[in-house]
C-alpha cells in the first residue's frame, strides 16, 4: 500500500475517531439524561451499552493509527500523540470503563456505591483524547502534504 494512503487511513482514523468521542462523550451522553421519561437507571443503561461499542471501534481506530504510523515512520511528535492516545484508551479500556460499569450496575440494582472521582476522571481523559486526536490527525495531515508536495518538486524536476 502507497504510504500516501496509509496517512489518508491514519488522518481519517484520527478525525472519525474524534467526531466519534465529541458526538458520544460530549453531546449524547449528557443530552440523554434530559430526554423525556429516561430515569437515571435507564440512561446509565444506554450509555453502558453506547461506551462498549465505542471503546470497542476506538481500539479498531488506535490499531489503525499505530499501524499505519508503524509503516509511515512519522515525525516524533506524530508518535507521541499516537503513544499517548493509546494510554489514555487502555488506561480507559482496563481500569476506567470497568470500573464505572460496576458503580453502573449497582445503581441500576438499586445500591448506593457512594461517591467517586471515577467519572471527573474519565471526562478529563475525553478532553485530552480529543484534543489529542485534533492535534495528532492535523500533524499526520501535514506530513502527508509535506511529502506529496517532495514527490511533485521530483517530478517536475525530471
Amino acid at each position: 500500500m502507497k504510504t500516501r494512503n496509509l496517512h489518508l487511513i491514519m488522518v481519517l482514523s484520527a478525525f472519525v475517531w474524534a467526531g466519534m468521542v465529541a458526538g458520544i462523550s460530549f453531546l449524547e451522553a449528557p443530552v440523554k439524561f434530559t430526554a423525556p421519561k429516561v430515569t437515571l437507571e435507564i440512561g446509565l443503561g444506554i450509555g453502558r451499552l453506547v461506551f462498549g461499542y465505542l471503546n470497542k471501534i476506538e481500539i479498531a481506530l488506535c490499531a489503525l493509527l499505530l499501524l499505519g504510523a508503524l509503516y509511515t515512520k512519522p515525525v516524533p511528535k506524530v508518535w507521541l500523540g499516537i503513544l499517548s492516545l493509546t494510554a489514555i484508551l487502555l488506561l480507559q479500556t482496563f481500569w476506567l470503563l470497568p470500573a464505572l460499569d460496576v458503580r453502573a450496575l449497582a445503581i441500576i440494582a438499586g445500591q448506593d456505591p457512594g461517591s467517586s472521582s471515577l467519572h471527573m476522571v474519565y471526562i478529563v481523559l475525553e478532553v485530552i483524547k480529543l484534543v489529542l486526536l485534533l492535534v495528532t490527525g492535523t500533524m499526520v495531515f501535514k506530513q502527508a502534504i509535506q511529502l506529496q508536495h517532495q514527490v511533485y518538486r521530483r517530478l517536475i524536476k525530471v
